[in-house]
């Protein structure tokens, strides 16, 4: 029997219209003539979905019951019985009821599936079991219903029903996704923007995986060797040198200047292991390749072109991004073309870039190394072309040895001990001078075959002969100390410049100067130790074997490295160093200084505004009481029982504000000095929200309480919760129109407890939504009879004292939210200070 075919429809979130699509769909394939059924659908209650079900045939549920409930599930029974076309099976991730045959809806669609019937099904991407974590951490919420990716690359067609984020929350906020009981909440929990957005990044992403995978499958099965541009991929080849930033950035630009470029980067290991590679700089270059939203790989080669060509081939690649070759002209000549040349001869149609290193490492430093004049391997190759070249002249000047050709024979081995000198330096050169002098005096000076000359012009003809080669011996070597020691001074200024600019740049001076260092000297380690003994900074790991260098830096610290030993003129230069380490110790000083001070200016700050408040709205309850107190008192004045009443009563909410406007003040005062006691324990979050009600004694009809199913105990203070609460529902009462209540609920949302007091009031712009909790802000309010405006930096002061959070946020529909967020209760704590 033929498998019926299956398509899944992909959302991003609940709300996009899966449903929708898969019955619209459903009735355009009925109207064509194919046997459509739904064998189930959840609308949810939204009218515009369950419309859609129109004259489409509903396949009866069958009915579990489950500890005294029934539940309805698909009958799968049913369906096979009717043998549609066609099935039509919405929410493909669902769990069946406890004594259903099989556990997971997809495991009935999978019968169906086996019996030949086509099915359509719908699921959301944080059902998706490789994605599961994924959509916890941007959500906060653990989905326990999921369906094995295996499932769903097993599906004919998925198509993704796409809605723009900001779209899917108007919807929400107009009632077409869930009650109105549940808007406010889901708005401010799941239905953020910032989540919507991930969560449709996420869905398009792992089906623009999945049909990448597809791409590859196909090419392999029907044997498709060349590039397919269907997505812009740049392979970026690592070798663990300093170029390896230069290279990366350079191919993550040119995969960005497509859309959904892919970066790739490689480094090819050789077979025998040995190939030099620095693992702490491939460490580096594999993080940053990661931070650039780019994979990386590793891979074994015996020819390292080869193998960087064929991964670029298998991944696809429409890009090779290579560095140019840091070998010198003289061994380019003498080893053939290098890797560049090979990679492009067999990349084929992959676009091939080399990039220069000019700035590799960001610019970074290697002095060369004190010494000699010319390296030992110049040195080694100068002596082999006298041992090797020797002879062979010496040959074929024999066999046309005349009289008359002793002088084109000289000028010959001058000209042998000229390149010899141009390689190897003075050392070559002399050997190749005394060695061809014998020669000339043996087999081209009479008497031939002897070391004896016959004539003395002959005789000077060799002494100049050798003194000439000598003299250019020197003058090679000299012109190679020279440029040598030109190349050193300029890489010493250059690291000297960059040192310098980074104690100028500042903060993270300090580290740059370490990196620049182990850098510059090919250090294994390199620390900065204070006078105590503890480190400051340091990089790298030491080995055995590696010579300790200890450096002071001034009175306060002392630089330790560790690495090949140094030469006087690297010590010279490590004591300027030294100097600009102690001024980037001295700068690190004064920054901790500035931030320690900055807490006091704010402190100052408050204490200015405190005082510029307390002028007016400290006094003016102050005198009123005062009045009426010294009315009271005054014997000449007979004061009727209403007057005296009046004046009682005046003297009473007079001292009252002034009593909250002193509690007010030593509450902000202990906020900010971190002096806040706070004893949190497990609360019952009803509790408390009908303590606050219950405080304010207002009518009931100005608050409407909304308390939230299964709402798990906070972890909090349940007097300071309700100091907050209390602070926050004066405040929104007083911006409360007329007629309307302000709306007080709770509810659960991953590990926090939300509680939000929401007005339909004039609300605050978005841009000074963060103003309301900073003391002494009234946002404009010039009417110095509304307070001090100490509630809500209270009320954040308390709850973050809790370990909670308090944000504000506008109402759907116009007015102002304040959310107040604590973690759910886990064990009983103790009192702290926050």
């Amino acid at each position: 029997m033929k498998r019926g075919r299956l398509r899944v429809l992909l959302g991003a979130a609940p709300g996009v219209g899966k449903t929708y699509t898969m019955l619209e769909e459903g009735t355009r394939l009925a109207r064509e003539g194919k046997d459509v059924v739904v064998a189930v659908v959840e609308t949810h209650g939204r009218e515009a979905t369950a419309s859609m079900l129109g004259d489409l045939e509903v396949v009866p549920r069958t009915t579990t019951l489950h500890r005294g409930i029934e539940l309805t599930e698909m009958d799968v029974d049913a369906v096979l019985a009717r043998r549609p076309d066609l099935a039509l099976v919405d929410e493909l991730a669902h769990t069946n009821a406890p004594g259903s045959a099989r556990q997971k809806r997809w495991q009935d669609v999978q019968v169906l599936l086996d019996a030949g019937i086509d099915v359509i099904s719908t699921v959301n991407v944080q059902h998706i079991e490789s994605l599961n974590d994924v959509v916890e951490k941007i959500t906060g919420a653990a989905q326990r219903e999921t369906v094995p990716d295996s499932m769903l690359r097993s599906a004919d067609q998925i198509e993704v029903v796409d809605l723009a984020p900001q779209a899917l929350r108007d919807r929400l906020a107009e009632g077409n996704v869930y009650p109105a009981a549940r808007i406010d909440a889901a708005l401010s929990n799941y239905f953020r923007l910032g989540n919507l957005t991930a969560l449709r990044e996420l869905a398009l992403l792992w089906l623009a995986d999945e049909v990448d995978s597809a791409l590859k499958a196909y090419r392999v099965e029907n044997g498709i060797d060349s590039k397919w541009e269907a997505r812009e991929r740049v392979v970026v080849a690592l070798t663990g040198g300093p170029e390896g930033e230069t290279l990366i950035r350079r191919g993550a630009r040119i995969a960005a200047r497509s859309s959904g470029g892919e970066l790739v980067t490689v480094h090819v290991i050789a077979q025998d292991g040995l190939r030099d590679a620095h693992p702490g700089a491939l460490s580096a270059q594999r993080a940053l390749t990661e931070k650039l939203g780019g994979t990386h790989h590793q891979v074994v080669g015996g020819d390292v072109p080869v193998a960087l060509v064929q991964f670029a081939k298998a991944m696809n690649a429409s890009q090779l991004v290579i560095g140019v070759s840091r070998r010198s002209r003289v061994a380019a000549a003498l080893t053939g073309p290098g890797i560049g040349a090979t990679v492009i001869r067999e990349s084929g149609d992959i676009d091939v870039h080399i990039v220069t290193h000019s700035a590799a490492g960001g610019g970074r430093v290697t002095l060369p190394r004190a010494g000699g004049a010319l390296t030992l391997r110049r040195r080694l190759l100068g002596g082999g072309l006298a041992v090797v070249l020797g002879p062979i002249v010496t040959w074929l000047l024999v066999m046309f040895r005349s009289d008359e050709s002793l002088t084109s024979d000289v000028l010959v081995y001058q000209l042998l001990v000229v390149v010899v000198a141009l390689v190897g330096g003075i050392w070559p050169a002399l050997f190749a001078a005394v060695l061809s002098g014998v020669t000339l005096d043996f087999f081209f000076v009479e008497p031939y075959d002897s070391i004896t000359v016959g004539r003395p012009l002959h005789l000077l003809t060799l002494v100049l002969y050798v003194v000439i080669a000598l003299l250019v011996s020197y003058v090679v070597d000299q012109a190679a100390r020279r440029s040598r020691a030109a190349a050193r001074a300029v890489a010493e200024s250059e690291l000297l410049a960059a040192v310098a600019g980074g104690v100028i740049r500042g903060q993270d001076a300090l580290h740059a100067l370490l990196s620049r260092t182990q850098d510059a000297f090919r250090l294994r380690t390199v620390s900065v130790i204070d006078v105590d003994g503890d480190v400051v900074d340091s990089l790298g790991a030491p080995r055995a074997g590696d010579e300790t260098t200890i450096v002071p830096v001034g009175t306060r610290a002392r630089l330790e490295m560790t690495g090949p030993p140094m030469a006087a003129s690297e010590r010279r230069l490590l004591a300027v160093i030294a100097a600009q380490v102690e001024t980037a110790l001295e700068h690190k000083a004064l920054s901790a200084t500035a931030d320690s001070a900055g807490p006091l200016a704010q402190v100052d700050q408050v204490r200015t505004a405190l005082l510029a408040a307390v002028g007016h709205d400290l006094r003016r309850p102050l005198a009123s009481a005062t009045a009426a107190v010294t009315g009271l008192q005054q014997d000449d004045v007979v004061w009727a029982d209403r007057d005296r009443d009046e004046l009682l009563t005046t003297a009473h909410e007079s001292l009252d504000a002034l009593s909250a406007l002193v509690t007010n003040l030593l509450d902000v005062s202990r906020v900010q000095a971190g002096a806040l006691a706070v004893s949190r324990q497990p609360v019952d979050v009803d509790d408390v929200l009908f303590a606050s009600v219950d405080e304010l004694q207002v009518d009931p009809g100005r608050i409407e309480l909304r308390i939230g199913e299964d709402v798990p105990q906070a972890d909090a203070d349940p007097v300071l919760l309700q100091r907050v609460l209390v602070n926050l529902l004066d405040n929104a009462l007083k911006y409360a129109p007329g007629g309307t209540p302000v709306r007080l609920s709770s509810s659960s949302f991953g590990d926090a407890v939300e509680i939000r007091v929401a007005d339909q009031g004039p609300g605050i712009s978005p841009e000074r939504l963060d103003l309301v909790f900073v003391p002494f802000q009234r946002l404009g309010d010039t009417d110095n009879t509304a307070g001090l405006g100490l509630g809500l930096a209270i009320s954040k002061g308390f709850t973050e004292g809790m370990g909670g959070t308090l944000r504000a946020e506008e109402t759907p529909g116009g007015g102002l939210s304040m959310v107040v967020s604590l973690p759910v209760a886990h064990q009983t704590t103790g009192t702290d200070h926050a």
